[in-house]
């Protein structure tokens, strides 16, 4: 079983998507970026779910744990859970949730890109004292914007990679 990011319902001919599981809140997603293509997807034999709330926490835990949490959108977060209910297979094309999932062991297919070659820790970093401050599970999914407050010296945050 594999589980379908975005990406393969907007790109994989109807006929590959067949039998894939889906979460139910990639269908909103799918409608504002391609809505003719959303008609045709329901047309696919797609197992569409939502996931249960332990493995919502599962998919936050692996999140914090690699550090994409800020990144990781609630459709993304949906995503990764439903692939840790199996757990499954998980296809998508996003670095940011190839890295969780290989984070959490999930096996992971890239769709048109090569896929992440490494799996990479991400930490606040301070702009004013250079501390680093791990993701917690706690923390909001956002795209943009700066970290949480440096509890050191008060200065914000920025999400880097973890150095080694």
């Amino acid at each position: 079983m594999q589980v379908l990011d975005t990406t393969a319902l907007l790109h994989w001919p109807v006929d590959r998507l067949a039998g894939g599981r889906c979460a139910f809140s990639q269908r909103s997603e799918l409608e504002a970026l391609a809505p003719a293509r959303r008609m045709l997807v329901e047309s696919a034999e797609l197992d569409w779910r939502e996931p249960s709330p332990m493995a919502l926490e599962k998919a936050r835990l692996a999140g914090a744990e690699s550090g994409d949490l800020p990144r990781l959108s609630p459709v993304d977060l949906d995503v990764l859970a439903l692939a840790l209910e199996g757990p499954y297979e998980l296809v998508t094309d996003d670095y940011r949730l190839q890295n969780a999932a290989r984070t959490a062991g999930l096996v992971v297919h890239a769709l048109a890109t090569t896929g992440a070659r490494e799996v990479w820790s991400w930490v606040w970093r301070c702009v004013g004292c250079r501390k680093e401050h791990p993701v917690e599970s706690n923390h909001e999914p956002s795209r943009r914007g700066n970290g949480p407050e440096c509890g050191h010296c008060g200065s914000h945050t920025e999400m880097k990679r973890q150095r080694r």
